[in-house]
């Protein structure tokens, strides 16, 4: 049962969270676009939040930068945040733009601020979880689509919240983060993607 809780710090690593909220979107939601545009915007997704980062990752873990992809020590999060925080800039600057998809531009407008809050906690020394920012952001992003599009999602939604149980308690078991980092995680992913929803619901 250990092994089964820690297999959901790996599923839902922050760094496939952009990745699933896309293909939430383009499942549940939008339906205008052609497949050519999807995959094109999933591509994009993918090189930006998972392969520049991995290889960024790789660089600083060959100069001794960082010992772990979880990046448990705050001090090592500090560039890899930082990273991010450019990365996803320039995906809503050039690609998720606010004229080419309104809700996937705030969906990642608001993982900006997460990171840079979370960035903010590691200057004043404190961590957070990353995990916890990433899957209740995605939580509330599809219950949004859910509001948005007028469709049920009971099901998807309530396995999403269970997953934000299944992560808190792995990164418990891990003794990666305290209850209290799990909370300000919560609360940093939350409150971004929920004050944004007045621009686009």
């Amino acid at each position: 049962m250990g092994k089964l809780f820690n297999l959901f710090s790996y599923i839902f690593h922050p760094l496939f969270i952009s990745v699933y909220a896309v293909l939430g979107f383009f499942l549940f939601g939008e339906k205008t676009f052609q497949y050519s545009e999807i995959y094109l915007i999933i591509i994009q997704i993918v090189i930006i939040t998972i392969f520049i980062p991995v290889t960024f990752y790789y660089l600083l873990l060959s100069l001794g930068k960082v010992d772990s992809i979880m990046l448990a020590d705050k001090a090592q999060r500090k560039l890899p945040l930082m990273i991010h925080a450019v990365l996803l800039f320039i995906l809503i600057q050039k690609s998720i733009t606010l004229e080419s998809c309104v809700e996937l531009y705030f969906f990642f407008f608001g993982s900006l601020i997460s990171t840079l809050l979370a960035l903010l906690m590691v200057f004043a020394g404190h961590k957070v979880s990353l995990h916890m920012i990433g899957i209740t952001a995605l939580t509330v992003f599809m219950m949004a689509i859910s509001l948005h599009f007028q469709i049920r999602m009971i099901l998807p939604v309530l396995v999403l919240v269970l997953c934000n149980g299944f992560v808190a308690t792995s990164r418990l078991r891990m003794n990666a983060h305290t209850m209290q980092e799990l909370v300000l995680g919560s609360l940093i992913g939350i409150i971004p993607q929920a004050g944004l929803l007045y621009f686009w619901l």
